[in-house]
């Protein structure tokens, strides 16, 4: 499943950032097609202008020039002199003659101060000098005379970007009256008309509907990602669902494993939780710390195929029943292996009892040969089987654990991960774990085999043994033995004597509640623990009535001490000479 989960979110990023540049692609497009359209039209108006004053130029020159009335704006032009018919009055008004250059040149001036766009007529040849053309003109004038068309280019006036064009003027018949003089020919390029259109009210108009589209194309943006998220996190879910399903079956598995032994109930949950804090003292990541939670969680599966008579056992293992128990890391394995979500911690749960050393199992991995997820659960796993209670021994505190963690550092564990659990786990509360005595029906009926005496029902001297620890929890503690029950056996027979044990047994089990503890042990001999001085008068009553002049007596012995911790009492033994 994690596998899945990377395609996923590699899968996203992919979709957010091919979403992302193709529509910043496009954007980049239109923008650059918005500005270069803002250049067409700079270039539409320039031929426009310049048509416009080459229509007019030429309509005057078709009249041979124009006569207006001499004003202070319009003055006599001292480059027609050679025209005799320059001026001329009438009417009291004197006229002068204004030929094609000069009446284009003052409504360029016009034209310029009304509008922006700056014209100017110029020519290599000069009649008039205020026409010279600047660095650009020449360089223009140069162009059309080579090529006889139109030429425009960007370019800068006074640091602010016009888009500039020159036209060329051809001379025709009716310019040869002002510029024959020149040594200009019909056809000839005597100059230009220079048109500059500023680019600045033009790119703003470009900017502001790039604006527009870019904030349009946001909304688009947003929307798709919108839309991917959503696809996404739909199929996150659907993930998460078949995991959570497939996570709650298996956890009920482990469920499963762990009811049937309530003294190891909640192992594998503080497994999962000691070694996360361990890999988080690591530096590890967060997403790491879960796949190790996630395997500490199941790391003890494959025990549901161990048979209760080994899995159950109150006492240290026979060396074939411990090999049996190593098999439950391959079950374990098998199972995590045909559900393709625990392909991340199916090989971390196998190889949680491979030592630093090589001595573990089951494949005789040596040091960083086990992956270091691995290495950290067999460290928690111990701690864990440290700290908590067993038949055959008692469980360490925190700190004896951590002491003899630290003892094996290099042996069975790895030197950084005991440095790490060192740290991790010094401050770590051990809960108290409920004794292993059968909690219910079916538990009582799946420990008989141990714990349960056959022929009475009671809990004979193993499961007293198992117990043991919990004795500071009661007051009372009877010891009841027949006396004569040798004899009575040998003159009434085996089977009388067992109907007595039962008849016995029968009476503890109805006198006392259930939270007293009732045994048999050394055949004729019962313990009693309970917290209630009534139901022991009751009992003893029924006793001593049921044996009062018989071949068996009751010999009752109550404990004369009160039980203390610092008793140590760890055994029958110990119960009955410290107590009695």
């Amino acid at each position: 499943m994690q596998k899945r989960r990377q395609y996923l979110l590699f899968l996203t990023r992919g979709l957010y950032f091919i979403w992302t540049l193709l529509l910043l692609g496009i954007l980049t497009i239109i923008i650059e097609r918005t500005y270069t359209y803002a250049k067409y039209i700079a270039i539409q108006e320039a031929k426009t202008s310049v048509n416009k004053d080459l229509a007019y130029r030429s309509w005057v020159a078709s009249h041979g020039g124009v006569y207006v009335p001499v004003d202070k704006k319009t003055q006599p032009n001292p480059y027609l002199s050679h025209i005799k018919e320059r001026d001329f009055t009438a009417l009291g008004k004197k006229y002068t003659l204004m030929n094609p250059a000069y009446t284009l040149s003052q409504m360029m001036h016009d034209y310029t101060k009304l509008y922006g766009v700056k014209t100017h007529i110029t020519s290599k040849k000069l009649l008039n000098p205020k026409n010279k053309p600047d660095e650009w003109e020449t360089l223009a004038l140069n162009e059309i005379e080579r090529s006889r068309k139109q030429y425009y280019e960007l370019n800068k006036i006074n640091d602010e970007e016009y888009l500039r064009l020159m036209n060329p003027l051809v001379t025709k018949k009716s310019c040869l009256k002002c510029h024959a003089f020149q040594g200009y020919k019909v056809g000839d390029i005597r100059g230009g008309v220079s048109v500059s259109i500023p680019m600045r009210p033009l790119y703003k108009d470009a900017l502001k509907s790039s604006l527009l589209v870019a904030a349009l194309f946001f909304i688009i943006w947003l929307a798709g990602m919108l839309i991917i998220r959503y696809f996404i996190k739909k199929t996150y879910k659907y993930i998460d669902e078949q995991e959570e399903m497939y996570e709650q079956y298996i956890y009920g598995l482990v469920n499963i494993v762990e009811k049937r032994d309530t003294y190891t109930a909640g192992h594998s949950s503080r497994v999962a939780s000691y070694a996360a804090l361990i890999a988080k003292e690591m530096g590890i990541s967060q997403e790491q710390i879960h796949t190790l939670h996630r395997a500490g969680m199941l790391h003890d599966i494959g025990k549901i195929a161990i048979p209760d008579s080994v899995f159950l056992k109150p006492s240290r293992l026979m060396p074939e029943e411990y090999k049996l128990i190593q098999e439950h890391v391959i079950m374990s394995y098998e199972i995590l292996n045909k559900i393709a979500i625990f392909d991340d911690i199916k090989e971390v749960v196998r190889d949680h009892h491979e030592h630093y050393d090589g001595s573990g199992y089951p494949r005789g991995l040596r040091g960083d040969e086990t992956p270091i997820l691995a290495q950290i659960l067999t460290l928690a796993d111990s701690f864990d089987a440290m700290t908590t209670d067993r038949i055959y021994k008692g469980r360490k505190s925190v700190a004896e654990a951590l002491e003899e963690i630290e003892a094996l550092s290099g042996k069975q564990f790895n030197p950084n991960i005991v440095q790490a659990a060192l740290k991790a786990l010094q401050g770590i509360k051990i809960q108290e774990v409920p004794h292993q005595k059968p909690q219910n029906m079916l538990e009582r009926e799946r420990f008989s085999y141990f714990y349960k005496d056959a022929l009475t029902g009671l809990y004979n001297e193993t499961s007293l043994t198992k117990d043991i620890h919990t004795i500071q929890n009661y007051k009372h503690i009877l010891w009841i033995s027949l006396k004569g029950f040798h004899n009575f056996n040998k003159t009434k027979g085996w089977n009388a004597g067992d109907d007595l044990l039962k008849e016995i047994a029968e009476i503890l089990k109805n006198n006392f509640s259930k939270e007293s503890l009732l045994y048999r042990f050394y055949g004729d001999n019962f313990l009693v623990f309970t917290n209630s001085k009534k139901e022991i008068e009751n009992t003893l009553t029924i006793l001593n009535e049921r044996f009062d002049d018989k071949e068996v007596t009751v010999d009752v012995k109550h404990n004369t001490k009160e039980i203390t911790a610092d008793m140590q009492i760890e055994s029958l033994r110990d119960v009955l000479q410290k107590l009695f």
